[in-house]
Order: C-alpha cells, then structure tokens, then sequence
C-alpha cells in the first residue's frame, strides 16, 4: 500500500502524531487506519526529518525494550 496516495493529509498528520505519542502503539494505529507497523514506519521515514525519524525509531525501540521486560 502507498500510503500517501490513499490516505488524506488529515490521516496522515493523525497518524504521525499518534506514533509520536508513547502511549500510542501500533496496534491501536492499526485498528483505526488499517495500515501495520512496518506501514506506519514508511510514513513515518517520509514525513519527518531524518534525525527526527533516527530519534523516534530510537524511542520507540527503547520503549518495546521495556514493555518485554515487564511482560
């Protein structure tokens, strides 16, 4: 799927603000747009810069880190 083909400028922009949230997961993104984890990375990689997107990736790396040692 190309995402930005089928998805307006107002998803778009809602969906990157819902991956930049920590308290947001790929899940929930995917049960409200229907587009997977990988998707939302593309997405992400295209709109931000890429020190942004290295930063973001990095977090959210950090995050599922922790998330498995709690499970």
């Amino acid at each position: 799927m190309d995402t930005n083909t089928e998805l307006s400028a107002a998803h778009v922009s809602e969906i990157v603000q819902m991956a930049l949230s920590d308290h947001v997961s790929f899940s929930d993104i995917k049960r409200e747009y229907g587009i997977s984890e990988k998707q939302v990375k593309n997405l992400m990689r295209e709109t931000l810069k890429s020190g942004s997107y290295r930063a973001w990736r990095k977090r959210v790396r950090t995050f599922s880190d922790r998330r498995a040692e709690y499970k």
